[in-house]
C-alpha cells in the first residue's frame, strides 16, 4: 500500500505532484486504469483500422467497376441504381428490425425494405440519379423469385407431407382457393379486370406469408400457448403448402393470360405447362440427387450452384421456349425432389441458399418499391383495389373459421387461427410485378395496365396485412389461446428443440 499526498506549494498548473497521502491508495487502482486506457486505445485503433480497409475496398471496388462500365456507375446508371436500392432497402429493412414492441412481435423488416423503395421512387431529386432500366429490374426479381422458391422446394418436410392431417390440408388449401375466386369474381366486377387477370390477382393475394406467420407463432409457442392443441404447429406446418398452391394456380393462370388462341386451347395449354414443369423438375431433381457425387469435396457448395443455376434456368428458360407458366413450378419441384435424395445432408445447401436469399430479398423489395409511383397511380384503381382485398380478407378469414370446425378445437381457437391465417409478404412481392414484366416484354400496353393494377394491389396487401397480421397474432394470441396446464409441456422443452425454435425464427426472418 503507498500513500499519496497533493503538496500545494508545488503545484505549476498542470497536473498536481503526488508525494504522499493521508488516505490509501491501492497501486492495483493504477494498473486498472492504465489497463483500461489502453484496451480503450486498441479497440479504437482496430475500429479505425477496419473502417479504413472497408473504405478502401469499397473504393477500388467502385474504381475497378467504374473504368470498366463508365456511366453506369455514376447517377443515372443502372449499376448505381441497383446499389443505391439494395443499401436503402437493407438499411430500411435494419431500421424496422430495431423497432421492439414489448410483449409484440417484431415488425417484419421486408416492411422498411419495400417502404425504402417506395421513397427512392417518388423523391423528385432521387428519382432522377436512381434509374434502373426495366429489363434489370425485372431479371433480378426473377432471379430472387428463383432463389426463393428453391428454397421453398428444399424447406418442404416429405415425412411431414406423408403426415398431414385432414385439417391441416384443409387449412393450406380451402382459404387459398377460397380467396383466389372471391378477388377474380370481386375484381371482375368492381376494376374491370379480365377473368384470367382475376386469378392472377387471386393466387397473387391467396398466398399467407411464413415471414410473418412463423416468428410469431413461435414466440407463442415459446410461452407454451396453444402448446397442448398443436395451433402453432398446424399454421407453421401448412403455410408452405398454401404457398406453393398459390404459386402453381398464379403461373398457371399467368401462362394462359398471355397465351394466343382460343380459350379451351389456352386452358389445355395451362395443364400442358403445369404437366411439363413437373416432369422438368423432376428429371432436374433427380440429377441433382446423383450429381455431384458424394465423394467430392465441397459438396454443398457445388450442389447449390448446380441448385439454383438449375433454378434460374428454369425461370428464365420457360420464358424464352414460350411456356412462362412452367419455370416456377419447374424450380419447387426440383428442389423439393433434391432436397428428399440428399436427405439430412441438404441442411448446408439450405443455408447456402439462404445466404443467397439475404442478397436478393433487399433487392426483391427495394424494386419492388421502387415500381410504384404515387402520382402515377389512379385513385380509383387503389380504392377499389382495398375494396377487393377487404372484401377476400373478410370472406378468408370466415372461411379458415370454416375449415377448423371439426379439428377438435375451441371457439376462441378457432378464431385465433382465422385471424392469423391473413398476413401477405414475401410471395406477393416475389410474383406480385411478374404479370407486369411479361406485359412489357410483350409491349402490350392494355396487358402492362392489368399487370400494374395487380402489382398495386399486392404491394397494398403487403403494406396492409404483414404490420396487422403480427399485431393481430402478438396482442390475440395469449388472450385467445390456453397455456398448458400441465407446466411440463412447458418447461421439457429440451435444450435442442428451442436451438431449433431459434433457428427457424432466423430462416423466417430471411424468408
Amino acid at each position: 500500500m503507498c500513500y499519496l499526498t497533493l503538496l500545494p506549494q508545488q503545484w505549476d498548473g498542470g497536473y498536481p505532484s503526488v508525494l504522499h497521502s493521508s488516505m490509501p491508495f491501492h497501486t492495483s487502482h493504477i494498473t486498472k486504469m492504465h489497463f483500461s486506457c489502453s484496451s480503450s486505445n486498441i479497440r479504437l485503433k482496430l475500429a479505425l483500422t477496419f473502417f479504413c480497409c472497408v473504405v478502401s475496398m469499397a473504393a477500388l471496388l467502385f474504381g475497378v467497376v467504374w473504368s470498366i462500365t463508365e456511366k453506369e456507375c455514376l447517377p443515372g446508371g443502372n449499376l448505381f441504381g441497383i446499389v443505391t436500392v439494395f443499401i436503402c432497402a437493407l438499411t430500411g429493412g435494419k431500421l424496422v428490425g430495431l423497432i421492439h414492441i414489448p410483449n409484440l412481435p417484431p415488425i417484419p423488416p421486408l416492411l422498411g425494405m419495400l417502404l425504402a423503395g417506395v421513397l427512392l421512387r417518388n423523391i423528385p431529386v432521387v428519382t432522377e440519379a436512381v434509374y434502373i432500366d426495366f429489363r434489370w429490374s425485372a431479371s433480378l426479381r426473377n432471379i430472387a423469385l428463383a432463389v426463393i422458391l428453391a428454397r421453398a422446394g428444399l424447406g418442404l418436410d416429405g415425412s411431414a407431407l406423408k403426415k398431414l392431417k385432414a385439417v391441416c390440408v384443409r387449412v393450406a388449401m380451402g382459404p387459398c382457393l377460397i380467396e383466389a375466386s372471391t378477388v377474380a369474381l370481386v375484381s371482375h366486377f368492381l376494376m374491370g379486370l379480365p377473368w384470367i387477370w382475376g386469378f392472377i390477382l387471386g393466387f397473387v393475394l391467396g398466398a399467407v406469408s411464413p415471414a410473418v406467420v412463423v416468428p410469431s407463432m413461435l414466440l407463442l409457442q415459446k410461452d407454451g400457448y396453444g402448446l397442448e392443441q398443436g395451433v402453432p404447429t398446424l399454421l407453421m406446418a401448412a403455410g408452405s403448402f398454401d404457398d406453393i398452391l398459390a404459386i402453381t394456380g398464379f403461373t398457371t393462370c399467368l401462362g394462359i393470360a398471355f397465351a394466343t388462341g382460343s380459350t379451351w386451347f389456352n386452358i389445355l395449354r395451362g395443364g400442358l405447362e403445369v404437366l411439363g414443369g413437373m416432369v422438368a423438375g423432376l428429371a432436374f431433381g433427380f440429377f441433382l440427387h446423383y450429381f455431384p457425387s458424394k465423394d467430392q469435396k465441397d459438396l454443398a457448395v457445388k450442389r447449390s450452384f448446380l441448385l439454383l443455376g438449375l433454378s434460374v434456368f428454369a425461370v428464365f428458360g420457360s420464358n424464352v421456349v414460350g411456356i412462362p407458366g412452367s419455370g416456377g413450378l419447374c424450380t419447387l419441384v426440383l428442389s423439393f425432389v433434391a432436397g428428399v435424395g440428399w436427405r439430412k445432408a441438404k441442411a448446408p445447401v439450405e443455408e447456402i441458399v439462404g445466404k443467397a436469399w439475404d442478397v436478393f430479398q433487399p433487392l426483391l423489395f427495394g424494386l419492388i418499391g421502387a415500381e410504384i409511383t404515387i402520382s402515377a397511380l389512379d385513385p380509383r384503381t387503389v380504392g377499389l383495389g382495398l375494396a377487393a382485398l377487404c372484401i377476400a380478407l373478410t370472406v378468408r378469414i370466415f372461411f379458415t373459421f370454416l375449415m377448423v370446425l371439426c379439428a377438435g378445437f375451441n371457439f376462441k381457437e378457432k378464431l385465433f387461427i382465422a385471424l392469423a391465417w391473413m398476413p401477405k409478404a414475401t410471395v406477393q412481392a416475389a410474383i406480385g410485378s411478374t404479370a407486369l414484366d411479361m406485359a412489357r416484354s410483350k409491349q402490350e400496353k392494355q396487358m402492362e395496365q392489368y399487370g400494374m393494377d395487380v402489382l398495386t394491389v399486392a404491394v397494398l396487401s403487403i403494406l396492409l396485412t404483414a404490420p396487422i397480421g403480427a399485431l393481430l397474432i402478438g396482442l390475440c394470441g395469449p388472450r385467445l389461446l390456453q397455456r398448458p396446464k400441465n407446466p411440463e409441456w412447458v418447461a421439457g422443452i429440451s435444450h435442442s428443440q428451442r436451438s431449433l425454435e431459434t433457428l427457424k425464427l432466423q430462416v423466417a426472418n430471411k424468408h
